[in-house]
């Protein structure tokens, strides 16, 4: 489990706010629709208890929907789309849920031939999660927080005990009793007052990322009548352990747009306004800083940020802002010992901390540089501790973490010696102290949670991710790589497999990458790729540009009219990875999600030849007219990731890439496409307007599956073990289309 889940640490990270991009049906109605969209032989007859072999699979005819010509307009001119009509932003039009339905039943007709297959994997990967875990608890206002699971059970149970680990626990949510009466279900943004009387927190039965936050007053168990909807998960109290600070989103694009005050017990409809975005390209999030001494309003857009801070005893002041926005400067900051720390990128690419007294907040002119710039070293983020300033940053691609004394003695690093690692700042809710909690990963090694004293030097093991099943790290190998893309660049890659692989270009490849947001793949532990590397899989994944795995330059060079670097890299990796005989030609197959959708949509049109099979998770593959429609959420904060259509220059190269606008008449790898009805990240008809543009134009035989999750939105369903059921139905078919299904292709011993 990821230390972030753990329960309401006062920190201010330095990540950006971003993307990261069901209606039931009477089932008599349902048999029909069915019937009417899709020309497949599956009726009532149709016995799905029983497998369908192979050649029967192949001979199904897929859905078909309707084509009914739509001219898209902009200011650059108009195109011609045939499927539009599948956007409905109800999610009520019967036709076009007949259409996603009956995807859905095709896609239980093609992958009946491998349902065995299927639930053997997921008995695998579920096989390998210890079902009673815990998190490990973190001290905060004098109790210690944790969360655990329980055997058999989807959600987590989040708990504290008082002064002592040895005290009595006492349950604050429990989210597999909340959940029950909900198909979908998730609890998020939980904060505790300063009191430790009341826990706030956020509660969304859709999937669609909008919350209802809910108030529980911790000694009696009760839920209080106050309930707060259309919201972000993003709260903070004052100090008068009654004043919540919270934020509420337009309805219509999802957008965060206003922070407000409510007073636990007053009718909502009275909160105060404490402040308004009027620009639709930033979002916002409000917290409090390290040393609990101020709430804060952080606005962040791709290439600009502001911070409102106001003393957490005082919460009917003003926000005052620490430095007033400007394009392109980039900062955030946390407080300590009367001065702000800073991380900005200030004239300085790959960013630099500085500071500045309380007293002379209010302009960037009376920053002063504590860590100078590096060319070589990207500051990622920091934490801060009476004696000592840590620092997370990247250098030659891999995150480490280092340790300054405010003193001035000797710095140091926390150190790894595997070639493929990502060290991370953990859960420190506390400044008054000289242990520092990082976690430690790689991809032999199970998620690690350390405490080192930042005086001493001593380290503590708190915790090793246990994985089940005779998983041993020895048996497994990663490498780092570098792949040289087509324009020199050397592009660095991690690769793991199992002890015994033979590099004879003989072996199956799963290579995965995202590259957007300057979000980085960091080379961590995954329990359920441990079936594909017990299969003989080699597993890469491409630090291409576009992520900011090598510094800022790296994201530039990836993003706007340098977009198509983050395509190129990926399929210049995977001829590399081939041409050193890591893989087989004849076996590669790719994985993206999100904007990873986006990525692996392009590379299917632009080099479908390299790959057997793709599965794109929720794809972004309808660029330009999403980012051409203001109402869609995330449109408008993202013109500075992609470019404004609106704009020619954008326009043009956006459409040269975007992957629904360069489908052609070709031959493309099987695939496999998933979205979620209420996906409010990447709305579900960009995938299911791509799929049957895909079916229409392709001329090949090839699978091309569709999933839709009825109930779920971006992040698929909710619950632990929910969620492998789709990791196994993604591993079954891909070793369905290599042709790996049969019980001796189980995994080495």
């Amino acid at each position: 489990m990821s230390s972030t889940q753990t329960l309401a640490p006062k920190q201010i990270t330095s990540d950006r706010i971003r993307r990261s991009r069901l209606l039931p049906i009477p089932a008599t109605c349902l048999l029909a629709l069915v019937s009417w969209a899709c020309a497949a032989p599956i009726t009532k007859d149709t016995d799905m208890s029983k497998p369908l072999s192979s050649e029967a699979a192949k001979s199904l005819t897929p859905p078909t929907v309707a084509k009914r010509p739509y001219q898209v307009p902009s200011p650059n001119g108009s195109r011609l789309d045939e499927y539009y009509w599948l956007r409905d932003d109800t999610r009520k039009n019967p036709e076009m849920l007949a259409y996603l339905e009956a995807e859905n039943a095709y896609r239980d007709a093609m992958l009946a031939p491998v349902r065995d297959l299927q639930e053997r994997l997921f008995e695998e990967i579920v096989g390998r999660m210890k079902q009673d875990d815990s998190t490990v608890p973190f001290r905060d206002r004098g109790h210690y927080y944790y969360i655990r699971f329980e055997e058999g059970r989807e959600y987590p149970i989040y708990c504290r005990k008082k002064s002592s680990l040895a005290a009595e626990e006492a349950i604050l949510l429990d989210v597999n009793e909340m959940a029950k009466t909900h198909d979908y279900y998730r609890v998020s943004g939980n904060r505790v007052s300063p009191d430790g009387n009341l826990l706030a927190f956020g509660e969304d039965t859709v999937g669609r990322r909008q919350y209802t936050i809910r108030i529980k007053d911790l000694r009696t168990g009760e839920i209080l009548p106050d309930a707060l909807p259309g919201t972000s998960s993003s709260l903070a109290w004052a100090d008068d352990n009654k004043s919540l600070f919270y934020v509420e989103n337009d309805p219509v694009t999802l957008l965060s747009e206003r922070v407000k005050k409510h007073i636990v017990g007053q009718d909502p409809s009275l909160d105060t306004l404490v402040y308004e975005e009027t620009d639709p390209s930033f979002y916002m999030g409000v917290g409090k800083t390290g040393d609990d001494a101020f709430i804060v309003i952080r606005l962040s857009s791709t290439v600009s940020d502001e911070l409102h801070f106001l003393p957490a005893g005082s919460p009917e002041g003003a926000f005052t802002p620490l430095a007033p926005r400007e394009r392109n400067l980039e900062y955030s900051a946390n407080h300590i010992d009367g001065r702000w720390i800073i991380r900005t990128n200030l004239e300085a690419k790959n960013f630099r901390l500085m500071e500045v007294p309380d007293d002379q907040v209010g302009s960037k002119e009376a920053w002063q540089e504590l860590i100078p710039h590096s060319d070589k070293v990207y500051i990622g983020g920091f934490a801060l501790f009476n004696d000592n300033l840590v620092i997370s940053e990247r250098s030659d691609g891999l995150q480490r973490i280092r340790i300054k004394p405010w003193n001035g003695d000797k710095e140091s690093f926390v150190r790894s010696d595997e070639p493929a690692y990502a060290a991370n700042l953990s859960v420190n809710a506390e400044q008054n102290t000289d242990w520092l909690r990082y976690q430690y990963t790689s991809l032999t090694t199970p998620g690690t949670i350390y405490d080192i004293n930042m005086r001493t030097g001593e380290r503590k093991l708190l915790k090793q991710d246990e994985v089940l099943g005779g998983f041993d790290s020895s048996d497994y190998i990663t490498e780092r790589l570098w792949a040289t893309a087509h324009d020199g660049v050397k592009v660095p890659v991690s690769v793991v497999y199992r002890k015994g692989f033979k590099k004879n270009g003989t072996a199956p490849l799963y290579q995965y990458a995202y590259g957007s947001y300057g979000s980085s793949s960091d080379p961590r532990f995954r329990s359920s790729i441990i079936s594909l590397l017990d299969r003989g899989f080699v597993f890469a994944i491409a630090h291409i540009r576009g992520g900011q795995e090598m510094g800022r330059g790296w994201y530039d060079d990836g993003k706007l009219l340098k977009k198509k670097n983050t395509f190129t890299d990926f399929i210049d990796v995977t001829r590399f990875l081939v041409a050193e005989e890591y893989a087989a030609k004849d076996k590669v197959v790719a994985m993206g999600g999100s904007a990873g959708g986006l990525l692996v949509g392009a590379v299917a049109n632009m080099a479908p030849e390299l790959y057997r099979a793709i599965v794109a998770h929720v794809p972004f593959v309808d660029v330009v007219t999403t980012m051409l429609d203001e109402s869609i959420p995330l449109t408008t904060n993202e013109f500075d990731e992609w470019g404004n259509p609106k704009e020619k220059k954008y326009y043009d190269y956006m459409l040269s890439y975007s992957p629904y606008d360069n489908l052609e008449a070709k031959e493309y790898p099987a695939m496999l496409v998933t979205t979620g009805l209420w996906d409010s990240q990447v709305q579900y008809f960009e995938p299911a307007k791509w799929v049957a543009r895909l079916r229409e134009i392709k001329t090949d035989d090839n699978a091309l599956v569709f999933h839709i999750n009825m109930e779920a939105g971006h992040g698929g369903k909710s619950g632990r073990f929910r969620r492998q059921n789709d990791v196994a139905r993604e591993y079954a078919f891909l070793l369905q289309q290599l042709g790996m299904t049969e019980r001796n292709e189980s995994p080495t011993n």
